[in-house]
């Protein structure tokens, strides 16, 4: 196996785990991922994470539900909000540069960063 190969294996499984500790953020690390050592362009990575963590998020949502964590009262307001801004982020991702995306995508990462400390 080569080096990108293992390094995409590596970093798949570190997705993997944020995300289930975490209950998303996974796309964070994917994306550098998928642009470093697949080679995608950014906005080919940003719609590539978001099947890449499809199967993560349903594996740790039902490991969640397991273990009462779901608040199924929520879940229809807030599952009706992320599909609604998925549709149009997803329509706006087909509007934007590569460079856009990109400072899009790292501006959101400070701002979350900024907002973990404070």
């Amino acid at each position: 196996m080569d080096r990108a190969k293992r390094a995409l294996l590596a970093g798949g499984a570190v997705t993997g785990a944020v995300n289930g500790i975490f209950g998303g953020g996974g796309g964070m690390i994917v994306v550098p991922i998928l642009t470093g050592f697949a080679g995608l362009t950014p906005l080919a990575a940003h719609a590539t994470a978001i099947f890449v963590i499809l199967p993560v998020s349903l594996v740790s949502g039902i490991f969640y539900l397991i273990n009462g964590y779901f608040s199924a009262e929520l879940f229809l307001s807030v599952s009706l909000g992320v599909t609604l801004g998925g549709t149009l982020g997803a329509k706006a991702l087909s509007r934007l540069s590569a460079g856009e995306a990109t400072l899009l995508f790292a501006a959101v990462m400070f701002a979350a960063g900024v907002r973990m400390i404070f």
